[in-house]
């Protein structure tokens, strides 16, 4: 956990005004002419676990590595091949906290660029090159496949774009950003650069973005860790005091799609993750994230682990996942 890295924003209360008792005749009126609940396609489970595995078919995509370059070009690819009206690569180089420098590679995808009304989409693609909480200190020193803490996120993303290819929502315009470099950093509760040493494509990205005033995303959905065993998801301490709004988006949009056990609307724990840095660039940004253990306080426990690989990952989270996504994105 960490502390917030950004100040000065301010979450709008919404008053509800209060209406007199209306007939049941004007009532019916109204319920008759109200607009059909749109169509929301439904995800494929299979889909997103073939996702997850040819990003982890590459190899550990630490930042720099070949895999990394071969994985960025993955995406740009399946963007195309869905019909993203965009497809913009964003490199920035990034030095980590152990000195060492890479060039990070964001991905952004466009769906419907002309529309005013934009929503942002975004995960780690990224793996830890370190499995610093594997049980066995010989492989502390290894990188991790993170099929889970990175893949994971990208393929609820690569999903959405297929869904996107075959029914696009009315009016809407979807971008879709997988992001480099997230997962590099280290551990120092209550210190600021260890907090800054997390999420260096994010950092680099907002300082470019590809947005005016006119036509900045009025949302963002953060996407991390959504591919565990039975995993559960609070609503992350950060995402409700920056973007309380768009949590309560979220975590409705779980509870009509019959999904409120995988996301209980009460508040988890705080992790220092990418919309730390989306909120500070003043796109409001929740995080789904698998919740830590309230027992242990840790996270999945494949996570930083050589065990985060494709054999633990569950189709039917990933599903649910991208099916809450898709009950905000079509009703938005």
């Amino acid at each position: 956990m960490g502390k917030i890295l950004c100040a000065g924003l301010t979450v709008a209360l919404a008053l509800a005004g209060c209406a007199g008792n209306k007939s049941s005749e004007a009532k019916a009126s109204e319920s008759a002419q109200a607009p059909a609940a749109p169509a929301i396609p439904a995800p494929d489970a299979d889909s997103l676990y073939a996702f997850v595995g040819e990003q982890v078919a590459l190899g550990p995509r630490v930042p720099g590595s070949e895999a990394a370059a071969r994985c960025a070009s993955l995406f740009e690819r399946r963007l195309s091949a869905f019909g993203a009206d965009t497809v913009i690569t964003h490199e920035a180089p990034v030095t980590f906290h152990n000195g060492s420098r890479a060039v990070a590679r964001n991905i952004l995808g466009r769906f419907n660029p002309e529309a005013r009304k934009r929503v942002l989409l975004l995960a780690h693609y990224d793996s830890r090159p370190w499995a610093d909480q594997d049980p066995d200190p010989a492989n502390h020193s290894k990188p991790i496949d993170g099929a889970n803490d990175g893949a994971s996120g990208a393929a609820v993303l690569l999903e959405i774009a297929r869904m996107l290819s075959t029914q696009a929502p009315d009016s809407l315009g979807v971008d879709l950003l997988f992001v480099d470099a997230e997962d590099s950093g280290y551990s120092g509760y209550g210190d600021e650069d260890s907090e800054l040493s997390w999420c260096l494509g994010t950092q680099a990205w907002v300082k470019e973005m590809p947005y005016t005033a006119a036509d900045r995303p009025r949302f963002a959905i953060l996407l991390d860790m959504v591919g565990g065993r039975d995993a559960r998801f609070h609503r992350e301490y950060f995402s409700d005091r920056l973007a309380r709004g768009v949590v309560d988006k979220v975590w409705a949009a779980a509870a009509r799609a019959g999904l409120a056990d995988r996301f209980p609307n009460s508040r988890g724990g705080s992790v220092v993750d990418d919309h730390i840095h989306i909120n500070s660039a003043g796109i409001p940004c929740a995080d789904i994230i698998e919740s830590a253990n309230p027992e242990t306080g840790s996270f999945n426990p494949t996570w930083h682990t050589m065990a985060d690989n494709i054999s633990n990952i569950d189709r039917e989270t990933l599903r649910a996942v991208a099916q809450v996504v898709a009950e905000v994105l079509y009703n938005e």
